[in-house]
This record gives structure tokens, C-alpha cells and sequence, in this order.
């Protein structure tokens, strides 16, 4: 059965109708993460597959949302301070940067880093993205590679800025409240030709038991966690640095967190309805950065820091950049560090092999201890 869509935008209807044959082929239901990876990397039509702008400053470039990297070139001279640092402390002078995007960010570290990064790697699934990347860094060709997997082993340091909430989630839904309440896995269903919210029940459960009364839906992130653990068992020398949005255990299964954290970007909007104009917006959900640091330590490698974005940059040296800008551009850095935009809401956790380390961005601030 294929779903009938109501645009007459020919992507989403050939991936509408990939998807539903996914469902059907499924017996009728599909889980949300098999979903949410359909309609985000399906080659040719997913949304990081397709060649949409995404990324951008303004809605009337076509772009849907904004990341750090596009904000100010800022974001990137200031972590290249610490990747300098734990190129010293690690012995190694390679760059692997995952969901490179529009290839903003690494620009900014090639630049700054300059003869210190002997070589860039971009691990990539997008080849419309790519392409993109090819030609924004076309004076450091001779640096940068491409590939779309890691190989078995390798060196070096490890960046990804907003990939860990791109990544697949399931969405468990508890029904009758949490004391007595049942759990099911939510899934998606065609009902009429649209998609549509199933719920099964399952055995999987959040990480802690979750306080109240009332109903709770939420994410746990199994790919998530295997990419830590994939990190692990290749990265025989290095660090990784990971800066996205989020939260440790406690708050993210807070009880006051009940309608979960799945969200949709699309012309500088949000919105909580993933299952309409798939492969036109983005899909993502927050991270729980507590069971990324427990994947990492079960597979064997070091936390070396947790801390929000604005102490992270402000530790390498970001409010001396901010100093030496012109006043529009220096309000428009900001964003960075402050409260209400991405200050507190981004974190950054930091990733070892090897001894552990202090790298400079955790010197002052680190929550660690709140993982």
C-alpha cells in the first residue's frame, strides 16, 4: 500500500511512497527510528540525502536552520584551540569530522590549524552535501578526504558538532502513568494513506525510573550509543569532542519532560510533527549525554570533560575573540555563549584512548560529576 500525499513536491511523494512500502513490507508498523533514518538518509530523497540548502543564516535562502559554524566563524578558530591541544597531548595530526555539513566548521579548523593538521577527514553519507564541502574547501584539497564509514582502525581527533541528535531514536510511550503504567514502543502506521502514531507494547524501558503520574513519552538512543561504542573500538589513539544540544540522565528523564524531545527544523521553524513533509525538514531529538559517556566508558574509552557550550568556548579563548569584533558581529557571536540561545542548552563532552587528560575546555566548569 502506498501512502497518498498531498503535496505535489515530487521528493516527498517518492519518498512517502518508499516509505510506506517499508511498512508494509513490515506487516503494517514500523518503529520510529527505522522511520526517522528513512526519512532522514533514504539516498537520493532523505533529507540529509536530498539537495535542500539546510544550512544557512536566513529562511529566504532556502535554509531550515542555522548551526554555530554558519552563526560566526568564531565557533570554529575557538575549538581549534583545543583540538591543537589534544593533538599535542594525543601524538596525532589528524582532523575526522562527522555530518560535516555545509563544510563551514571545517574551513574554520583548517584555517586556524593550518600546518598542524596534517590531514582532514570527512565522514559523510551525503553525497549532495559533500559536493557542497568539495568546493567551500577547494584551497585545502590537498588535505581532505572523504569517506562514508570509518575504516577498522584509526588516529586522530574526533570532531562532530549537532550529529549525536541527528542520529536514530526509539520512542517509548507510557500509558496510565509511570506507577502501574504500561510501556509501549511508538512506531509509525498507515492509516488512510497518511502516516500515522502506533504504539506497541514492548519490554524496553528508559535508563531510571521516571517519577509521576502522567502519562510520559521519551527517546532512548541505541544507534547513538553504538556509534560511541564504534568510536571505541577503532579509535586506537586520539580524542573526540562532541558539541550538541541536550542533557544529562536526570534531567532528560525529568518528570516535567513528559511530551519527550523529538523535534522537527523547516525554514527557521520548529515543530513536533515529524510525520508530515518528510524529507522537506529536519528530525532530531535531544541527546542524553549520560548514556553516551556510560557507552563510551563500558567500551573502554576515557571521559575527559562535560560542560556547556559557553564554558567550553569561553575556556579556549572565545571572549578574548569576541573582544577584536566589530559590535554587530560580536552580539551575533554571543549567541554562543549565552543562556537563552545556545550557551546552556548545547554541551560538549570530550572522548579519550589513551591516559585521561584535562583538555583546556572543561579547565573551568566541568559537570562530569553530574553524568
Amino acid at each position: 500500500m502506498r501512502a497518498v500525499t498531498k503535496t505535489p513536491d515530487s521528493l516527498t511523494t517518492a519518498l512517502t511512497a518508499h516509505i510506506a512500502d517499508a511498512i508494509a513490507t513490515a506487516g503494517g508498523w514500523i518503529g520510529f527510528d527505522q522511520f526517522m533514518a528513512l526519512a532522514l538518509y533514504t539516498p537520493g530523497l532523505g533529507y540529509y540525502a536530498n539537495d535542500s540548502a539546510k544550512f544557512g543564516l536566513l529562511p529566504g535562502s532556502g535554509s531550515d536552520f542555522v548551526t554555530a559554524p554558519e552563526l560566526t566563524p568564531l565557533f570554529g578558530q575557538t575549538l581549534a584551540v583545543q583540538v591543537d591541544e589534544a593533538f599535542e597531548h594525543t601524538g596525532t595530526s589528524e582532523v575526522w569530522e562527522f555530518g560535516a555539513g555545509s563544510g563551514a566548521l571545517a574551513l574554520q579548523l583548517l584555517d586556524a590549524l593550518g600546518e598542524r593538521v596534517q590531514r582532514y577527514t570527512i565522514v559523510d553519507l551525503s553525497g549532495s552535501l559533500r559536493a557542497r564541502q568539495q568546493t567551500l574547501l577547494a584551497a585545502h584539497a590537498h588535505k581532505v578526504q572523504w569517506v562514508d564509514a570509518l575504516p577498522e582502525r584509526f588516529e586522530g581527533v574526533v570532531v562532530g558538532n549537532e550529529v549525536l541528535d541527528a542520529m536514530p531514536v526509539k520512542l517509548l510511550a507510557c500509558h496510565g502513568g509511570q506507577h502501574g503504567g504500561v510501556w509501549h514502543e511508538r512506531g509509525v502506521a498507515l492509516h488512510d494513506g497518511a502516516f500515522t502514531w502506533a504504539d506497541q507494547a514492548t519490554d524496553l524501558r528508559p535508563p531510571v525510573e521516571v517519577e509521576g503520574p502522567q502519562d510520559y513519552l521519551t527517546e532512548i538512543h541505541p544507534q547513538g550509543e553504538g556509534f560511541i561504542r564504534m568510536l571505541a573500538d577503532r579509535l586506537q589513539r586520539g580524542a573526540a569532542f562532541l558539541l550538541d544540544y541536550g542533557f544529562g540522565e536526570s534531567e532528560y528523564y525529568h518528570p516535567q519532560r513528559h511530551m519527550g524531545t523529538v523535534m522537527c527544523h523547516q525554514g527557521h521553524l520548529s515543530d513536533s510533527d515529524p510525520l508530515v513533509e518528510v524529507g522537506r525538514k529536519d528530525i532530531t531529538a535531544h541527546v542524553n549525554f549520560t548514556a553516551m559517556a556510560l557507552a563510551a566508558q563500558e567500551a573502554g574509552l576515557q571521559v575527559l570533560g562535560y560542560t556547556t557550550q559557553a564554558h567550553f568556548l569561553i575556556n579556549c579563548g572565545l571572549a578574548q575573540r569576541m573582544v577584536e569584533l566589530p559590535p554587530l558581529e560580536r552580539a551575533t557571536a554571543a549567541k554562543l555563549i549565552m543562556e537563552h540561545e545556545m550557551g546552556e542548552l548545547f554541551k560538549v563532552i570530550a572522548l579519550g584512548a589513551g591516559e585521561a587528560w584535562e583538555p583546556l575546555g572543561f579547565s573551568q566548569g566541568d559537570r562530569s560529576h553530574r553524568l
